[in-house]
């Protein structure tokens, strides 16, 4: 389990587990403006990935992606390696305002896409998408990490398609994030047209953790809001925020977000998801245990009519959806996530967002 001080830094390493044969599936890296491409790289090449170009047009951040990277070759710009006919995907996380356009162009090249989350910030942006995606054939697939890249979270969709605990009912997730020095972080992150808001950026790992976990097809915002409690310095920052969602199946969804994790706490963020089920309830305290010193993450609580279970699965379940994207692409198939998926959890996020009553 990798601690980090800020999430915004949080790049989990896993162990390989190659998926393909060296050489067959080459990608890139492009847009570093968020930590998160560092996890995005690992998992892919962890599954077999060759990363092979870098491109971002600040030279410090290039620099640093090539001292955890340096198989890479740092491209002259973005379009050396849109030409690159070896390049089978584009991995990015610029601003997420920015994603979307660079996810047109990666498609309209040939190539499939994968952004960091929010995968874009506009209801024209994903109709943008949608219809490049239809044109292209190309994928537009999103790092939705809190789901993706932590093993209890994979496990704990493991158990739910086993009918561990019956038809799910509700999914309550908290996704608290430590903002750090204020100062430190970079200007876009205070400007909501560029961040698109907290039920839309840190908001739609926690929509696409319930339409999952309650195999919802299509959800409605029952209600949602925001706040800026403690950062009147950065009025356009949303420090807080809470949605209500209703899935098509009937199963509930109650998130809460915000940007008040505690300098005492161990790690970034004490991130956890309860799943309510007809015969029994799952527990997920993704990143650490709270008060208990150097506990690590993956820690997740089953009980059902059978037993009562802790387990701790840091290093047993592993990351498949990497491996499940890269045969995707070459296969041409769907196991990792269905675009559709990926698309409602992106819309319903934006929704959120728009619908959202300001209360501080």
């Amino acid at each position: 389990m990798a601690k980090m001080s800020e999430g915004m830094n949080y790049a989990p390493k896993g162990k390989p587990r190659p998926v393909i044969k060296k050489g067959d599936f080459a990608f890139a890296a492009v847009a570093l403006d968020h930590g998160h491409i560092y996890g995005m790289c690992n998992g892919l090449i962890e599954a077999g990935a060759d990363l092979k170009w870098v491109y971002d047009p600040d030279p410090k951040k290039a620099k640093a992606f090539l001292e955890k990277f340096p198989q890479a070759k740092k491209a002259r710009n973005e379009e050396e390696i849109l030409a690159d006919p070896e390049i089978k995907l584009v991995a990015g996380a610029g601003i997420p305002s920015e994603r979307c356009a660079l996810g047109l162009r990666t498609m309209a090249a040939g190539k499939d896409y994968f952004t960091d989350k929010a995968p874009l910030t506009s209801l024209e942006q994903l109709k943008a998408a949608k219809a490049m995606a239809r044109k292209t054939k190309k994928k537009y697939m999103c790092y939705y990490s809190e789901r993706l890249h932590v093993e209890s979270a994979v496990f704990a969709g493991e158990l739910i398609a086993q009918g561990a605990i019956g038809q799910v009912i509700q999914v309550l997730g908290m996704g608290p994030h430590r903002i750090g020095d204020p100062k430190s972080r970079p200007g876009w992150f205070y400007k909501k047209a560029q961040y698109g808001g907290i039920l839309c950026d840190i908001g739609s790992h926690q929509i696409e953790q319930f339409l999952f976990y309650a195999g919802c097809k299509d959800a409605k915002v029952v209600h949602a809001q925001v706040g800026n409690y403690n950062h009147p310095e950065y009025p356009e920052l949303e420090d807080f925020g809470d949605a209500t969602l209703v899935g098509d199946n009937g199963a509930a969804h109650y998130f809460r977000l915000d940007w008040f994790t505690p300098d005492g706490l161990q790690n970034w963020g004490d991130g956890r998801s309860f799943i309510l089920g007809t015969e029994g309830f799952i527990e997920q305290r993704k990143y650490l245990n709270l008060g208990i010193k150097n506990s690590g993450g993956d820690h997740l609580f089953l009980a059902n009519k059978k037993e009562e279970t802790y387990y701790n699965v840091s290093g047993k379940v592993g990351y498949p959806y990497f491996g499940q994207l890269i045969l995707d692409c070459l296969e041409r198939s769907e196991n990792a996530m269905t675009q559709e998926h990926c698309f409602k959890a992106a819309e319903l996020s934006v929704k959120a967002e728009m619908q959202a009553v300001k209360i501080k």
